[in-house]
């Protein structure tokens, strides 16, 4: 951030400078650096330092139910959220000319919003430090000193399974509100959004992704937009799984996602009686493939359902929801590769019990 005089002392008053030791940062991580304060043509108190936690948030555009608004919003629908805050100084005398440097360290919680995969920053996503300072009981706020947020290893090997399977970024976004079944510290979730490998653009328009995180384990949330235009006829399947961080860094995501999305695909095939004839003409209609995904062909078939050792649903939530889904967001098209993934295919890969889990009772959609 570039010093910035503090208006409540006026012309020569003091300055502030927030200098973060690396924009980078991982939830769970402390972010460290320093606020700087340069005194000014006369001697000045500070009654408080406080560094906060910044993200936009949209507010919640329906889907699930029971969300709720953090308020404040703009003319596009989002605000300036403040969910985390810390004092790092109280009571600081800054003596005329001279530069007073506070060090700190800031816990950068679990539920952070992540806003760069694979190195690339993504669009739409923003997180920064807001350096505020407290003069005589008002806020002298000052600017976002922006900070790219990593996923966790955990949730990189999902992402790194979405570019294995051929997955493309689509769009991202912080909403406001809660999920349901899952424990959130905060009032709002992050969605990625991606387009379907092309094996199934026929009967998923698009699948969402979220994440909740905390000390101990990783929530892993699936959204489908099945796009058919009705809440009985189409509408969106959600799949939730829980477990711990070092169980999803030893699950086969792959396996996994593609297990779910075929049972989700499974129960969006039309039936012929009805005139149905299993292709979407807005994908082009040429064996399911969609000509946005490059006509790629599928990926080796439809694997077997063999169970993963391990798992077998101990521990795990499942929820289900359905209904009329939201329209298109805003951002621009990513290769799913800047997530970092490798390239494969699955070839004869089982899928594991865990796609099962994805669900819980199965669906009238």
């Amino acid at each position: 951030m570039f010093s910035r005089m503090l208006s409540a002392f006026g012309i020569g008053g003091p300055s502030v400078d927030t200098v973060l030791d690396s924009p980078h940062a991982v939830p769970g991580q402390p972010i460290t650096g320093q606020v700087r304060v340069q005194g000014g043509s006369s001697d000045a108190e500070i009654g408080q330092v406080v560094l906060s936690l910044v993200t936009q948030v949209e507010a919640g555009r329906g889907g699930f139910s029971g969300f709720g608004s953090l308020g404040g919003d703009d003319q596009h629908g989002g605000s300036d959220a403040e969910f985390f805050r810390m004092v790092v100084q109280q009571g600081l005398r800054v003596p005329a000319g001279q530069l007073v440097s506070i060090p700190f360290q800031l816990s950068v919680p679990w539920e952070t919003p992540i806003t760069a995969v694979g190195g690339a920053a993504l669009p739409g996503l923003s997180v920064g430090v807001r350096t505020e300072l407290i003069v005589s009981g008002a806020p002298d706020k000052g600017d976002l000193d922006p900070v790219l947020v990593a996923p966790l290893p955990s949730q990189n090997k999902v992402l790194d399974a979405f570019g294995q399977l051929g997955f493309s970024f689509r769009s991202a976004d912080v909403e406001a509100g809660r999920l349901p079944g899952v424990p959130q510290e905060f009032g709002f979730y992050q969605e990625l959004e991606f387009f379907p490998p092309a094996q199934f653009a026929g009967s998923v328009n698009q699948v969402e992704l979220t994440f909740v995180a905390n000390a101990n384990e990783l929530h892993v949330i699936l959204e489908a937009d099945r796009g058919r235009g009705g809440f009985s006829s189409g509408g969106d399947t959600a799949g939730h799984l829980r477990l711990s961080h070092q169980e999803a860094q030893v699950t086969d995501w792959a396996a996994a996602i593609t297990g779910w999305l075929t049972q989700v695909a499974e129960r969006s095939r039309p039936n012929p009686a009805f005139g149905g004839a299993g292709q979407n003409p807005a994908f082009g209609g040429h064996n399911g493939h969609n000509p946005a995904f490059g006509g790629q062909p599928g990926y080796g078939g439809q694997p077997g359902y063999g169970g993963q050792p391990g798992y077998g649903g101990r521990g795990y939530d499942h929820d289900q929801q359905q209904g009329q889904r939201r329209g298109a967001g805003m951002g621009g098209m990513l290769a799913a590769g800047a997530a970092g993934a490798a390239g494969g295919v699955l070839g004869g890969m089982a899928i594991s019990s865990m796609a099962d889990d994805f669900f819980g009772d199965d669906d009238e959609g």
